[in-house]
């Protein structure tokens, strides 16, 4: 397994890249999501802004990107580079993630994800998130709702949360 660590300064110009491979993975899907719809790719000073980055591996095969929303930590990215899927480095980077912001003092994650995208909501399920109804949706993820709704990208997107709890 790759190790998953804080991002370097220097690997925020190599995040785009890995963003953009990620992507691709929508258009093996049945049918296919047209990428061009999605927003490009964030910029390294983007992600330099970030509230925190993880990767995995040196160099970077993949990263999650932390977020606050509402005084809880939200994870805005996760991608893995498509010669290193289906190997649970996004599965690792998620619980590493999610271990992170307990330390950090934070009680939840949310995310926001594509309901019937194999590698989004159920992969996030099976991690521990559940869907959040729209009335438990907080002022901050309904706006990056309503954000995503005016990007008019095709499919049925949801709000996600996991309460953060110690190992026992």
């Amino acid at each position: 397994m790759l190790e998953i660590r804080p991002a370097a300064l220097s690997e925020f110009a190599l995040l785009p890249s890995i963003e953009a491979e990620a992507d691709a993975a929508f258009e093996t899907l049945d049918p296919p999501m047209n990428i061009s719809e999605f927003p490009p790719p964030a910029l390294p000073a983007e992600y330099a802004a970030a509230f925190h980055i993880m990767v995995a591996g040196r160099p970077p095969a993949g990263f999650i990107r932390l977020e606050i929303v509402d005084g809880q930590a939200h994870v805005e990215q996760l991608a893995v580079s498509p010669e290193y899927a289906r190997q649970g480095i996004g599965r690792s980077l998620v619980s590493a993630a999610k271990a992170w912001a307990l330390e950090a003092g934070f009680h939840s994650m949310t995310l926001c994800t594509f309901t019937d995208v194999p590698f989004n909501a159920p992969f996030y399920v099976s991690c521990g998130f559940s869907e959040l109804p729209h009335g438990e949706w907080t002022p901050g993820l309904a706006k990056r709702r309503e954000q995503e709704t005016a990007l008019d990208i095709v499919g049925r997107r949801i709000v996600m949360k996991i309460k953060l709890t110690a190992p026992e």
